[in-house]
């Protein structure tokens, strides 16, 4: 992803395990802002096992960056890429405390959405969201996506199995 021509305010590249430090404090300074929808990865074992698991050929990840600070906005993961006549993604995403609310995600999120179209030639992506996350659900409405359906107990999400909307996305 050519991160120059992203946008003034943000751009968006690969994490690595340099990243482990910064990431692992906006996680931690975050923990408010993502529960009860998700949890990012907060410790050093678990971020080097995020890291190895991004790494395999079925999933990608973006994290979002700060053009001004090249502080961490937030994270965005394309995972369960299936290829073949399907090609096919669910999406996640979450924002890092601080730079929530502020159009840098959508900036983001549109920038990795062209890219899973464009460079890894996928021709769908699905986004699994908790009907009361509205901020997440305004936030992939505007990226485009439609919502397909309701699905009860599909996510097992801090310990509980929790309802999900199915939002997806094909390409045009």
């Amino acid at each position: 992803m050519d991160a120059t021509t992203l946008s003034p305010a943000i751009y968006v590249r690969r994490p690595v395990l340099a990243d482990e430090r910064a990431f692992l404090a906006a996680a931690r300074a975050s923990r408010k802002l993502h529960h009860p929808w998700t949890t990012a990865p907060d410790t050093p074992a678990l971020f080097r096992a995020y890291i190895e698991r991004m790494g395999l050929p079925a999933n990608s990840a973006f994290l979002i960056c700060r053009r001004d600070t090249h502080a961490l906005v937030g994270v965005i993961n394309v995972t369960n890429i299936v290829l073949g006549l399907f090609r096919s993604g669910y999406l996640g995403y979450y924002a890092f405390a601080g730079h929530e609310r502020q159009g840098l995600m959508r900036q983001g999120l549109r920038a990795a959405v062209g890219h899973a179209f464009k460079s890894l030639k996928l021709h769908r992506l699905e986004a699994n969201i908790q009907p009361a996350n509205v901020a997440s659900i305004a936030l992939i409405a505007s990226c485009g996506f439609t919502q397909e359906g309701y699905s009860p107990r599909y996510l097992k999400v801090g310990g509980r199995w929790r309802d999900h909307e199915r939002w997806a996305l094909v390409a045009s």
